[in-house]
């Protein structure tokens, strides 16, 4: 969302504000304060890779808050289950901070002291919406997105990639001077895991001939979810129980909107077979290192894919909607695209005969151009902000956390 849209009708009927005092910030008055401002379950997770990176500093104490979005249904339980204080939003833009952090941008013009803008995807994939106007830009990258009343409203614009410094430039040049190229976090986290493949296959259950197969959508109307209603009977019909495992991973965007109750509801004829639908909180980087195959679309975690050698099949792929110079786009040349009219494990077969490692490595290697340095960029950043001298240790990428079993299969 943009910083030029308005808040909603259920935040301007909350109490007024009640403005904290200096004192009132616990036991340590003279900490920096840090505000991570949260849209969406997405950004949360994105943005936990970022706030982590302050922890055991006692000179800066962190808060949160919960920002207007249409699809920030889960935010909270996600931030309570961390444990995280969390400012009700007309306080925390009432409230002077020392550094804020954030990776959507409705609301942002309001936050009081200098703003991190981070991405929440890969590879500055998608277009503006056809309804934002005529001329359409990257996603995020645009004036909608990055300007208010004529003024840049982030401190600093965190990129990916050196290549999307071109993409600024024609598509907000006055933000060009507040731009880094720091990386990518789950590029790094996702490189770090790698070698942990057979653990995170154990961790799932799965046994060795088992091939597991990891179906990801993104939300709107381009995704493969809007393709299930095709999808899911072929996956419960024609890859046998005995061989295959697959999991449905379906963007938090999609749950906040329709809800967990309809979603279970829609994949109730799957329950106790061998699909399984994955909460929204699940940490898919795991599964994707633990897949035999992805079937996917212009979504980030397709994308994400091409680090694997797990062969890539596109259910959806909207190149309307897509940038055209975007790694995605390369991608959706390149992988094959699922055919109505032919069996699904010939497919499969297909797609892991036609692999072509060296072509997807290429595109890979576009989604950062900072491999291995996102920690020690961003936390460069965030400490030059805030005024202090960064910690003397190295902030070290650590591998993911071994997921959760799937669930048993009804004999």
């Amino acid at each position: 969302m943009k910083p030029s849209e308005s808040r909603s009708t259920e935040t301007l009927r909350r109490p007024a504000p009640v403005r904290r005092a200096p004192g009132q910030w616990g036991t340590l008055p003279e900490c920096k304060r840090v505000l991570v401002v949260v849209h969406t379950l997405v950004y949360a997770v994105r943005l936990r890779e970022i706030f982590e990176l302050l922890r055991a500093d006692l000179r800066v104490q962190v808060v949160f808050t919960i920002a207007p979005h249409a699809f920030n249904e889960g935010v909270h339980d996600f931030l309570r289950g961390l444990g995280c204080a969390v400012l009700p939003w007309p306080e925390a833009v009432a409230t002077e901070f020392d550094l804020a952090l954030a990776a959507g941008s409705q609301g942002i013009e309001q936050i009081r002291g200098p703003l991190v803008r981070l991405p929440h995807g890969a590879g500055s994939i998608k277009l503006s919406r056809p309804a934002e106007g005529p001329h359409r830009t990257v996603g995020g990258l645009g004036r909608p997105y990055l300007t208010w009343a004529g003024r840049v409203v982030p401190a600093a614009i965190a990129l990916a990639h050196r290549a999307e410094l071109t993409m600024l430039e024609h598509s907000c040049p006055e933000a060009l001077p507040v731009a880094e190229v720091v990386g990518d976090s789950c590029h790094d986290r996702i490189a770090a895991s790698r070698h942990l493949r057979e653990a995170y296959r154990h961790a799932l259950g799965l046994r060795p001939e088992d091939r597991f197969v990891l179906v990801s959508s993104t939300w709107g109307l381009g995704s493969s979810f809007n393709r299930l209603d095709a999808l899911l009977p072929r996956l419960l019909a024609e890859l046998p129980p005995a061989g295959f495992r697959t999991g449905l991973l379906v963007h938090p965007n999609v749950w906040s909107f329709a809800g967990r109750w309809q979603l279970e509801a829609w994949l109730a004829g799957a329950a106790g077979q061998a699909v399984h639908l994955l909460p929204p909180e699940t940490d898919w980087r795991a599964l994707l290192i633990a897949a035999d195959y992805v079937i996917g679309d212009h979504g980030s975690v397709t994308l994400y894919a091409t680090m694997t050698r797990a062969p890539i099949l596109l259910a959806r792929f909207p190149f309307e909607d897509v940038n055209p110079d975007s790694a995605a786009a390369t991608l959706a040349r390149t992988a094959p695209a699922l055919s109505a009219s032919h069996p699904l494990p010939a497919q499969l077969a297909y797609a892991r005969q036609e692999y072509r490692p060296a072509e997807y490595a290429a595109i890979a290697r576009r989604i950062t151009s900072e491999p291995g340095r996102f920690n020690r960029k961003v936390r460069r950043l965030l400490y030059r902000l805030l005024g202090l001298g960064e910690p003397a240790y190295d902030p070290v990428t650590a591998p993911l956390d071994f997921p959760l079993p799937l669930p048993a299969v009804r004999p």
